[in-house]
């Protein structure tokens, strides 16, 4: 397995829990129990996407994709 050449992050102090992520990307993005955003750190290329819409339509810029493998 190699390792991924990017990954997911949500700014948890940014995220007002709109939850439009999880409408746009359901398979990445998930609501918990403080009622703010989380994800997968390295979903698969596939889902790059819908990822990228997901970053787009948030409203307090609380997500981002980084280059690179998981620190």
């Amino acid at each position: 397995m190699t390792p991924a050449h990017w990954r997911v992050q949500v700014d948890r102090d940014l995220c007002e829990g709109h939850a439009l992520c999880v409408e746009l990307a359901a398979e990445v993005f998930d609501v918990g129990s403080d009622d703010l955003a989380t994800c997968l750190e390295s979903p698969a290329d596939e889902l790059r996407e819908q990822v990228e819409a997901a970053v787009a339509a948030c409203p307090r810029q609380a997500i981002s994709i980084v280059k690179g493998p998981q620190q």
